[in-house]
């Protein structure tokens, strides 16, 4: 009896402290511009969208963690997202199930993870587990969500939590819908609507979530759901990388985004052909100003490696990209300094796939360089420059991005980016030695969609 009164004690006693920290779990909101402090450097990471479109799995989810975790993690990559529709039963592959979706949802019209996707989310408990896997191997933890409102919310009058009996049908509008799934209404700035953001961050802030992407928010750009989900993720009290979906973010709205949120997409899915690579230097051209710690334009996810196992763009296959051509993407990408995510399945990568996802020298550019900067895009043509302001370095990407010419010179007269004819120049990706600056030109023969990326130093 003695021994039994002793473990009532020590059980009250833990129930009190139990419930006096759920009081008190909620850190304190963040202050106004604090978030960009979470990505001081380019975010690196892996997405399941071009591997695994709407239908990933939690052992795959796993599997994608444990490889980078053994393989890429030491080289900076830390995200793991899982991205669209994971509150799905039956989606599919090749698209969307829009006809007769099983959506798993909460009593307060906030999205649950399908069960029969992944296990671990039973009984209510989420992404929580799935978070404390990737977080258990040293990683972050990511979703993606779209903006607005469950249709289905609004259907069946769900409450909001966080309100006085405010529903989800009194918060929505049909105008601006998302025309490519219509999953959810558009949020009006009404009693209730920043209630409802804030209820489901608080959702994610408890699964232990470190990344969110937002789809359909840039064309056009909302700007006011942009706000409510900049003020959801400060209330919270967990810092989340906010990482606006797709593109064309309108570079009218340059100065909005960057105060809103940490990286955004310049233009829609980059896939891997050519022209989507073309396409994405002339879109970039706008964006050079605003590439800066903590907000960062973004280049769309890397489509290299194994792609469409389960995917939404073509059947399962390697990368249709050469190998020249996934240099000039990995180029342009890695000086451009944007947000870097990985779109192949990770456990297929073959060697080649690998060595261009771990090359120190790059990924040092990538993380240190400032001043990023077009010298000039013309005539099939691209240069483009930065700087390392700890080690003195230069870099300088030339690239090839001719459809009409199989091979030519391109050129930069060096005294424009601060090089002199003594400097020594050596190529990044192979180590290689090149020959030097010759009366204030560097120049190199490109064969058709081949790149040079190169770093100056000074002679001893």
């Amino acid at each position: 009896m003695k021994v039994f009164s002793i473990y009532l004690v020590l059980g009250m006693a833990f129930l009190m402290l139990s419930c006096k920290s759920g009081s008190v779990e909620k850190p304190e909101p963040f202050e106004k511009g604090e978030f960009k402090e979470w990505a001081q450097t380019p975010p690196m990471g892996w997405n399941s969208w071009d591997c695994y479109g709407p239908t990933v799995r939690e052992n795959e989810v796993k599997a994608n963690a444990d490889y980078m975790a053994e393989h890429l993690k030491e080289f900076g990559w830390e995200y793991i997202v899982v991205d669209i529709r994971w509150f799905v039963e039956n989606s599919k592959a090749g698209g969307y199930n829009q006809d007769n979706p099983d959506y798993v949802i909460d009593e307060y019209g906030r999205y649950l993870p399908a069960e029969n996707r992944f296990p671990s989310a039973v009984d209510g408990r989420g992404f929580k587990d799935l978070a404390d896997y990737v977080h258990g191997k040293g990683l972050k933890f990511g979703i993606h969500i779209m903006r607005g409102v469950p249709v289905i919310a609004v259907e069946k009058k769900m409450p909001i939590k966080g309100t006085d009996g405010i529903t989800a049908d009194q918060i929505y509008s049909t105008d601006l819908q998302c025309k490519w799934l219509r999953d959810n209404f558009t949020i009006l700035d009404k009693p209730g609507a920043q209630e409802y953001y804030n209820s489901i961050f608080d959702l994610y802030a408890e699964w232990g979530v470190d990344f969110v992407k937002v789809d359909d928010l840039s064309r056009p750009y909302h700007q006011r759901e942009v706000e409510m989900i900049r003020n959801a993720i400060d209330q919270c009290g967990r810092s989340m990388v906010l990482s606006t979906s797709p593109g064309a973010t309108p570079l009218d709205a340059a100065d909005h985004v960057k105060e809103h949120a940490n990286m955004w997409r310049m233009v829609d899915d980059v896939w891997d052909q050519w022209h989507h690579i073309i396409h994405l230097m002339e879109v970039a051209q706008g964006w050079y100003p605003y590439i800066g710690a903590g907000t960062w334009p973004d280049c769309d996810m890397i489509p290299l490696g194994r792609l469409s196992i389960r995917g939404e763009r073509g059947d399962d296959r390697m990368t249709r990209l050469t190998e020249d051509e996934q240099y000039s993407l990995m180029s342009f990408f890695t000086i451009f300094r944007s947000p870097l995510m990985f779109g192949g399945d990770l456990p297929s990568n073959d060697e080649f796939t690998l060595s261009l996802l771990t090359n120190r020298e790059v990924l040092k550019m990538h993380k240190e360089s400032t001043g990023v900067k077009q010298l000039f895009q013309k005539d099939g043509k691209l240069a483009v420059t930065s700087s390392n302001g700890k080690t003195g370095e230069i870099y300088l990407a030339l690239f090839n991005v001719s459809d009409n010419q199989q091979t030519f010179e391109v050129a930069v007269n060096t005294e424009t980016i601060g090089v002199s004819d003594s400097a020594i120049v050596t190529n990044l990706w192979t180590g290689e030695h090149l020959e030097s600056v010759k009366d204030g030109v560097f120049s190199q023969t490109l064969d058709k969609h081949s790149s040079v990326l190169v770093k100056f130093s000074k002679t001893n």
